[in-house]
């Protein structure tokens, strides 16, 4: 992984057909998708359940790309060696998710991942500011973890456009997770993002076998965007 502040587009595969998971990950890379990002959820952490380290081993081989595993676990650091064998470049974990995130974070890059840290709509970007050093990634929730199809916070806005500020020329990405579209896309773009994660906004109508769909989807995003 190289660093730059290209615009990416992430589609979630919680949003896609869950009996084909190789397939859609093939399709949307296909279909124009730059990362594939992956929402891990325990059931305790967040109000859902999803799936572990043995679901993004096996769709390791079907992604040529970035594989972005966001980990809504509680706790994380027992974990992290597992998503790393399984092939994860980037892991995500949430700064809410346990007392001790700097030593989380280096741990993950002991793993040989790139580390990224989460923050929920409620958590402020102070808790980010003596953790620059340690992070590659800083993800922002514009919804509340735990379900997709959610409705975009508006005040997150705000929030980006002071953690780009903050972050400087620090080789840092800035990821959007939660209600991105068409409408939201550029708003968040203008306030300093450049990895949009999108769900529903992809995958919706299309399937592996109408993949144009997604395409479709993927071109509509990235030209709101600019």
């Amino acid at each position: 992984m190289t660093f730059d502040r290209s615009l990416k587009i992430a589609p979630s595969i919680l949003s896609a057909d869950f009996a084909a998971f190789g397939a859609e990950c093939r399709a949307v890379e296909a279909q124009g998708a730059d990362w594939i990002h992956v929402d891990v959820m325990d059931g305790h952490f967040v109000p859902n359940l999803t799936f572990g380290p043995q679901t993004c081993a096996a769709l390791r081989p079907h992604i040529k790309g970035v594989m972005d595993v966001h980990l809504m676990i509680a706790p994380v650091d027992p974990y992290i060696d597992a998503f790393a064998a399984a092939g994860a470049d980037i892991i995500t974990a949430h700064v809410e998710a346990g007392p001790h995130i700097h030593r989380t974070l280096q741990a993950i890059r002991a793993a040989g991942c790139k580390a990224g840290l989460a923050l929920n709509p409620g958590t402020g970007i102070d808790a980010v500011e003596y953790l620059l050093d340690s992070v590659d990634l800083v993800c922002v929730m514009t919804v509340n973890p735990g379900f997709g199809g959610q409705k975009f916070i508006h005040s997150q806005i705000d929030k980006v456009a002071a953690l780009r500020r903050m972050i400087g020329d620090r080789p840092i990405h800035i990821e959007i997770d939660g209600g991105i579209t068409p409408e939201t896309a550029p708003l968040m773009r203008r306030a300093g993002a450049d990895v949009l994660v999108a769900g529903s906004a992809v995958f919706k109508g299309g399937s592996v076998e109408n993949a144009g769909v997604y395409g479709n989807n993927i071109r509509a995003i990235r030209a709101a965007a600019g």
